[in-house]
């Protein structure tokens, strides 16, 4: 069985925003509360759990608290923006528990952007005498993560995300599969391979209306609609985005991520 963790469902800034601002929020229900986006992948076998981390937000080291992850097998990695890369350095803890170096799976640019801010995860830098935590592995096509629970199968694919490129993963085999797509603008032809069939459609909806490097919510379910999924879910809402409001606007195969969200492949 392969299990999806929502970590994180919220926007760059989070919900509520710094200020206190919740926008259309309703600050009562605590669906809104909305760390940044992340997703815990787990396969559970006879033997163990297999455990795959896609992306580390600023707020890593209290979503893995909540999951109640200690270690990880590999880390994969959309792109570059800091709300996605910026918690790295809480993998110290992860590596430390495991005393073994973590995976990290990155695109050409991505990997470029994190040797540049991070380089010391990577290499210990001259005048330190901390051992680096993480050995990069290059994406270059379909890749598979073993653990203890057997393989996470990952294809990957690229989308637009205004003024650079990031990547969606399609993840499982051919009898179940789950697209997670946090962070697009625009989806090539090309990639509609990757995405159409899945059984559950994780995608960026930012807000009602049209954004410069994300999808809006009509977007998004236009996306959902063309996939043929039989669950669509909604992920990296900002504060205008209510969550009974989405769930009343949606259609009953869709709806809006919360944190600490489970969705199951069996």
């Amino acid at each position: 069985m392969i299990r999806a963790t929502i970590l994180g469902c919220g926007s760059s800034g989070g919900v509520p925003r710094l200020g206190n601002r919740w926008g259309e929020c309703d600050p009562a229900n605590p669906r809104n509360r909305r760390r940044r986006c992340s997703l815990l992948v787990e396969r559970l076998g006879h033997d163990g759990t297999t455990r795959l981390l896609i992306d580390t937000g600023p707020d890593l080291v209290p979503q893995l608290l909540d999951a109640d992850v200690a270690e990880l097998d590999a880390v994969a990695y959309t792109h570059a923006h800091a709300d996605h890369i910026h918690g790295i350095d809480d993998l110290r803890q992860i590596v430390f528990n495991m005393r073994r170096r973590m995976p990290v799976w990155a695109d050409l640019p991505t990997a470029a952007a994190l040797k540049t801010r991070f380089g010391y995860i990577f290499e210990t830098p001259p005048g330190s005498s901390y051992p680096p935590i993480c050995d990069m592995q290059p994406i270059r096509g379909p890749f598979a993560i073993e653990g203890a629970g057997g393989s996470i199968e990952l294809a990957p694919f690229e989308v637009n995300h205004g003024d650079m490129n990031a990547l969606g993963f399609r993840i499982g085999g051919v009898e179940q599969s789950l697209v997670y797509l946090p962070d697009v603008l625009a989806i090539p032809e090309e990639a509609w391979s990757m995405i159409e069939g899945c059984d559950v459609f994780i995608c960026d909806a930012l807000r009602r209306i049209p954004h410069p490097s994300h999808a809006h919510l009509a977007l998004a379910l236009e996306w959902i609609a063309r996939s043929g999924c039989g669950q669509g879910v909604i992920t990296n809402m900002h504060i205008d985005l209510d969550y009974d409001a989405v769930m009343r606007e949606t259609p009953g195969n869709v709806v809006p991520a919360h944190d600490g969200m489970r969705i199951e492949l069996i």
